[in-house]
């Protein structure tokens, strides 16, 4: 027999009470949805949470919010499934997490005083290795992206004071780091390269970008993928332009190509 589904909710509490209500109906009813595990889950949690990303930086409001509800889906169906376990449930994931933001902002909840967001920052930090953390670096998860990562020990570390005073400090180690990794090679030689030593120094160079990208301001990640996107999209126009006109990619010369790609960057 169908089951009469919870109307629409008008309160933030009433509205997650109904998607806890669909998720255990569905997780009760469903052969497909009683058949997940944490583990069958984790990449479909991955995967929208790489489409909540490209939806913020599209500025597509529509499908932030759609994306936030497929994220909070899953969100309670990790809880329900450790429930049926009988590790913890909802109540205590919301009420562990409150928890953990009233300790470590004694500047609301307590009597702590803070100056700015970067006092706010060291606090935490601290906070985060009197709770037993061993390291500063503990919190950096090892699967995240390189580039990511990178950004996120940066960032950790400044909050402990381990950081540049100075912008102008940064850029030079950027071109320290470039004259090393140009010394591993002559480019204009027909020499054997050390290719680990090479990537050994570029991956350095990299690094000290981002260093100089986090002191300026600039998320390097947002960046990267931004310029992934403009490149993608000028490419298109190209290959749709060589169509347009009964050339075929593999058969054009590198300045037939540019006509389109200057075409692509004047759009």
């Amino acid at each position: 027999m169908p089951h009469t589904p919870p109307p629409p909710q008008e309160t933030p509490a009433s509205a997650f009470e109904r998607l806890l209500t669909v998720l255990h109906t569905l997780r009760t009813e469903c052969p497909w949805d009683r058949k997940q595990t944490m583990e069958t889950l984790r990449h479909l949690s991955i995967e929208e949470m790489y489409e909540l990303g490209d939806a913020i930086l599209d500025n597509d409001l529509n499908e932030v919010k759609k994306e936030l509800g497929d994220l909070m889906m899953h969100l309670v169906f990790y809880a329900r499934i450790a429930e049926e376990q009988g590790f913890f449930d909802i109540v205590d994931v919301l009420n562990g997490v409150c928890e953990k933001l009233i300790s470590r902002h004694p500047h609301i909840y307590g009597e702590v005083e803070v100056n700015n967001e970067e006092d706010v920052k060291r606090n935490w930090e601290q906070l985060k290795l009197k709770e037993g953390n061993k390291s500063v670096l503990a919190g950096v998860p090892a699967s995240l992206p390189a580039l990511v990562k990178a950004y996120r020990i940066q960032d950790k570390v400044r909050g402990v004071g381990f950081d540049w005073e100075e912008k102008h400090q940064v850029w030079q180690k950027v071109e320290e780091e470039m004259a090393e990794f140009k010394n591993e090679f002559d480019v204009t030689a027909a020499a054997a390269i050390d290719t680990e030593k090479a990537e050994a120094e570029f991956g350095d160079l990299i690094f000290s970008l981002v260093n100089y990208a986090r002191f300026v301001g600039i998320n390097p990640e947002n960046a990267l993928e931004r310029t992934n996107k403009k490149f993608i999209k000028r490419f298109t126009h190209l290959e749709t332009r060589a169509k347009e006109s009964g050339k075929n990619l593999k058969e054009m010369t590198l300045a037939e190509m540019d006509v389109f790609w200057e075409e692509a960057k004047r759009l």
